[in-house]
């Protein structure tokens, strides 16, 4: 098995870099927070979000316009309640919603925390998107909605019915997975049993079909709970998977109103080490169920962080229902006693097996009121599988560690590339980046090739993503956290360059180059100009044909003998490797440039700390990146003799070839030599008429030398306070070069 991970991002982009490539922000309300519940209304065009106090429902085409809301606080009362309880009246006592189903075609079903006080009701949204206002019916929310905002649940309706794991009590201490809503009587695990759930955090509600009849469908949970007693050493968090029966209608004489039909098994995501050792992922932060074209059989992403306060990183895995169902289908975790290991059941399982839905498929039983007394006893006391669900090839497709943020959220878009299909990752992170990935599957599964194309910063400030959702239709991302909601889109191709070869080397699948620029890859558009190679990011099999065109820059650079001079020269990608060559006058051959005390290489250019005469020459700057080497820059230098420079200006301190002038007179070199290089004086617009120094004036002052270095000293002052910054032309800049450099 072997993996490879780029996990330097190609391309970084903060926030004031995003607001250009159409990063769109709803800032909040001075009085709510938590954006964090999310529901994607794809057929109105609108995103539902739930926060503190407030239900918003934003355009998905762009969040800032026509966006509407709701208020719906806690009572006055409920928070007094609620502060008196000893909460933190402005942090814990507000109604923040935690549900935000559909519940038919024209409502919504909401809850929220209440004030430590559960509460739900119905949201209008009408057949069209003209209506959006709140019924005033209200139901207890308990066994539906948290009670502590802090507390992590999940939620899903389904044909009426609301199934939730939440905690039920005010505590905090009574956690459970219902079935409420509906003509049924509500179902819950068995209460006060850690075999069941122990301390659980829940993180995802899905339903995933396991046969073509409907009444062999299952619901899973993802969530994480501490670890069973004997299950690991000392007290460790463990993520689990759990599924449960549709149709489960509990049992007759014993688990009355209880889930009969509860699994759940470890959900693992480790590195393994050469000793033997693992690393584990096990605080699992967020699911997402790809679909496939079997609905059977989607492909599951976790994002899961460490738990231990030392070592800091997190991990992706991927996972097939066909691994979780063997597991499912194996021996049941079983010990004998408080003071036994954890052991697989060796004796006889009982008929039907347990976890098996009632149905004609697997068994003839019409409901789980009907199973055997001997299949009841043995589901209540074996809920949890002995062999845990490992991940796709065994191990992470990609892991993060030694850096200053941890995953948080995750969603996944299926793309068509020009040579197949790709799953690119946008995870968000806990100080508000979003890192995009591509997966490039090699030979199979098991050796993958991770490439991260961006990151990005999508809030102001450092702030946990707690909500993303992804629009096939509008192409764009939505974000969600404590400071507000921002929308960007999945690709912005710009960003990559403006050559060929960039284009491809970015090796995303959203783009192409299309013989002109990067733009945005249509699987259906029929043009032979469309250059992609997402496999193997090769552009000299894509555009080799296209180099002629590349535009290199080209500048001429003026130094200062004995003083130093910095060449900026930075890839737009950041996995390329810089080059330097060195081409000097009347040679056409390009020597390597050697580094060495004098000659410092750095991430944004090369420095020459002591300019000499042999500095003089053509400078060619290359990135090199996956075997592809692209000019960037070529820098002409010219070095002016010290000597010269003094029979230029004569009689200022420092200048000319005495020795007895000290290091600090020739400091001024250095403003003499950025002015030169201002970028003012690099442009082409005509000169200001209220410039106060004109070729007339010059001309009187020519047989003066100082009046050289006035000039030149008046003008660095006029660019630097000037407030509109006028700027000079070209044919000005060489008059003054000419003037410097060949006066006698």
């Amino acid at each position: 098995t072997s993996q490879t991970f780029f996990i330097v991002p190609r391309t970084r982009s903060a926030n004031f870099h995003l607001i250009i490539n159409n990063l769109l922000t709803f800032n909040g309300l001075a009085n709510s927070s938590s954006y964090d519940t999310f529901l994607m209304d794809e057929e109105r065009g609108r995103l539902l979000v739930g926060a503190e106090d407030h239900i918003f429902s934003f355009d998905l085409v762009n969040i800032n316009r026509d966006h509407r809301q709701i208020a719906w606080p806690a009572t006055p009362s409920k928070r007094d309640e609620c502060k008196w309880a000893g909460k933190d009246l402005g942090k814990e006592c507000s109604n923040f919603i935690r549900v935000l189903q559909p519940y038919n075609q024209t409502h919504l079903y909401i809850c929220g925390t209440g004030a430590f006080h559960p509460i739900c009701a119905y949201l209008e949204m009408g057949k069209r998107d003209n209506i959006f206002r709140l019924a005033l019916h209200f139901e207890n929310g308990r066994g539906k909605s948290p009670y502590d905002p802090k507390m992590l649940s999940a939620s899903l309706l389904l044909d009426g019915e609301l199934y939730s794991g939440t905690s039920a009590d005010f505590m905090g201490r009574d956690f459970a997975i219902f079935r409420t809503l509906g003509d049924q009587h509500p179902i819950r695990t068995e209460q006060h049993d850690s075999r069941w759930l122990n301390d659980p955090r829940f993180i995802g509600v899905n339903l995933i079909p396991e046969s073509d009849n409907p009444e062999d469908d299952k619901i899973f949970l993802f969530f994480k709970e501490n670890a069973m007693d004997g299950e690991h050493t000392g007290k460790a968090t463990i993520a689990r998977i759990g599924q449960l029966c549709k149709n489960d209608m509990g049992g007759h004489r014993s688990l009355v109103n209880k889930w009969t039909t509860f699994l759940k098994a470890r959900l693992m995501c480790s590195v393994p080490g050469l000793n033997g050792i693992d690393t584990h992922f096990d605080e699992l932060q967020d699911v997402f169920l790809m679909s496939s074209k079997d609905p059977k059989n989607p492909v599951i992403y976790g994002v899961f962080t460490t738990s231990s306060n030392i070592f800091k990183g997190s991990a992706v895995c991927m996972y097939n229902m066909a691994d979780i169902r063997r597991v499912f289908l194996g021996p049941y975790a079983h010990r004998d006693g408080p003071t036994y290991q954890w052991v697989p059941f060796q004796g006889r399982v009982p008929y039907p097996r347990p976890g098996t839905c009632p149905s004609k498929t697997f068994g003839g039983f019409d409901s789980t009121k009907d199973l055997p007394d001997d299949v009841i006893t043995f589901a209540r006391g074996h809920p949890a599988m002995y062999n845990p669900v490992l991940p796709i090839g065994g191990r992470p497709i990609m892991v993060r560690t030694d850096v200053d943020y941890q995953f948080s959220q995750l969603v996944v878009d299926r793309v068509e590339a020009e040579d197949g299909q790709y799953d690119v990752m946008f995870i968000g992170t806990d100080m508000g980046t979003v890192l995009k990935v591509v997966t490039i599957p090699r030979e199979s599964w098991h050796d993958l090739e991770e490439v991260v194309l961006e990151e990005m910063t999508v809030f102001r400030e450092p702030t946990t993503i707690t909500a993303m959702e992804l629009s096939t239709k509008q192409q764009q991302l939505y974000l969600g956290s404590a400071l507000g909601v921002s929308q960007m889109s999945l690709h912005r191709c710009e960003v990559y360059g403006k050559a060929c070869a960039e284009c491809c080397l970015a090796r995303d699948p959203y783009c192409a180059w299309d013989g002109a620029e990067c733009s945005r890859y249509f699987p259906t558009a029929k043009r032979r100009t469309r250059r992609q190679d997402i496999r193997n990011g090769d552009p000299l099999s894509q555009c080799s044909d296209l180099q002629h065109h590349a535009s290199v820059e080209d500048r001429s650079v003026f130094g200062v003998e004995n003083s130093s001079m910095f060449l900026e020269c930075s890839p737009k990608s950041q996995r390329a490797l810089i080059y330097w060559q060195l081409q000097k006058p009347n040679d056409d051959r390009k020597i390597e440039i050697k580094l060495d005390d004098r000659v410092v290489h750095t991430d944004q250019g090369l420095l020459i700390r002591s300019l000499s005469q042999s500095d003089t020459g053509i400078y060619h700057c290359q990135a090199v990146e996956h075997g592809f080497i692209q000019p960037l820059l070529r820098l002409n230098i010219q070095v002016i003799p010290t000597q010269r420079l003094g029979d230029i200006l004569p009689g200022i301190p420092g200048v000319g070839g005495g020795t007895g002038h000290s290091a600090k007179h020739r400091v001024w070199y250095r403003d003499f030599l950025s002015l030169l290089d201002h970028p003012e004086l690099n442009s082409c617009l005509f000169c200001s008429m209220d410039f106060p120094f004109r070729k007339g004036y010059l001309k009187k002052k020519k047989k003066k030398r100082s009046g050289y270095l006035i000039f030149i000293l008046n003008l660095f002052l006029f660019l630097e306070t000037k407030t509109n910054k006028k700027k000079l032309c070209k044919k000005t800049k060489k008059w003054i070069e000419g003037k410097l450099l060949f006066s006698k």
